[in-house]
């Protein structure tokens, strides 16, 4: 029995190596080439096209090769019944919290504002006071994010449709948990997954609910962000700034204005990545889970899409 790397374009040399090692006796395929199309039991993919994955028709399970699965759950073509696994990875998790504290401590301590005086000869420490941190999405990432954060000293609340206690963090929960977790959230952090729930989220409304020169960081999803919204809050000076990662349109065409404002830096969806190294001895646990029947780390909610 098999399983298919399905990646369009990004080199796999280093998850071959990272499945030999992890799985010594399963054999592994790139997709074009397949082997025996039945003797396929998993797949791991990131944005496969359209009907690819219902061409195999014995199929135990779809692994994703980032922490999102909105990629898999909108083929419609995908069987229903077939297990979906999100990727739970050390290094994604420890890339992502770097970059998320990176950021945030950017904007706090004022970096910018220092280089500015820098280049001025300008001798003038910046007035930095207390930051409120708030997460939307408290997954895998939301947590770990919050660890960190919670060990610099800030005050971390957090949001999530099920409101989940975590350790430290003020969790709120609903729409109404929503706003109050906004109210309070100078720096805000969204790590929330694709959903139809969650596309949009971030408009006029919600954002207008941020304290007055809060800073915004969207390394979850671009559809997230109504940027028309978000864009007219900027140049009011609702809000301070915004890193984002993550857009509607990948690469962001040359013209679109976040290049070029002053208070929006832009990245290009490189928060974080997965490791093969790292991330094989989940795929390695899932494909020992399935095959025995019992769910695996990771196993995602089509309900809910996460």
């Amino acid at each position: 029995m098999s399983l298919v790397i399905i990646r369009k374009t990004a080199p796999v040399a280093a998850w071959l190596d990272a499945l030999a090692c992890a799985c010594p006796d399963l054999d592994v395929h790139v997709w074009p080439e397949t082997g025996p199309i039945e003797d396929v039991e998993f797949v791991l993919t990131w944005a496969a096209d359209r009907g690819v994955i219902a061409r195999f028709p014995n199929l135990k399970g779809i692994f994703s090769l980032g922490a999102g699965v909105d990629h898999i759950l909108s083929d419609p073509t995908v069987p229903t019944n077939l297990p979906v696994v999100r990727m739970i990875d050390p290094s994604l998790t420890r890339n992502m919290v770097q970059y998320v504290v990176l950021a945030a401590l950017r904007h706090h301590r004022r970096w910018e504002e220092m280089l500015t005086n820098q280049r001025a000869r300008r001798w003038q420490r910046p007035d930095v006071g207390p930051a409120r941190i708030g997460i939307l999405g408290m997954g895998e990432l939301g947590q770990a994010c919050a660890r960190q954060f919670l060990s610099l000293g800030y005050a971390v609340s957090g949001w999530s449709r099920r409101g989940r206690p975590v350790e430290g963090v003020e969790v709120f929960a609903g729409d109404d948990g929503l706003f109050a977790c906004l109210a309070q959230s100078d720096i805000l952090v969204s790590l929330l997954p694709q959903t139809a729930a969650t596309e949009n989220l971030l408009d006029r409304s919600t954002l207008g609910q941020l304290p007055q020169g809060a800073y915004l960081i969207n390394a979850g999803r671009g559809e997230h962000l109504v940027e028309a919204d978000f864009l007219a809050l900027l140049d009011a000076g609702h809000l301070a700034g915004a890193a984002l990662d993550v857009f509607w349109q990948e690469p962001l065409p040359p013209e679109h204005p976040f290049w070029t404002h002053p208070a929006i830096t832009v990245t290009p969806h490189a928060a974080s990545w997965t490791v093969p190294a790292t991330a094989a001895a989940q795929v390695a646990q899932a494909i020992e889970a399935l095959r025995n029947g019992k769910p695996p780390r990771g196993l995602v909610d089509r309900t809910t899409g996460y």
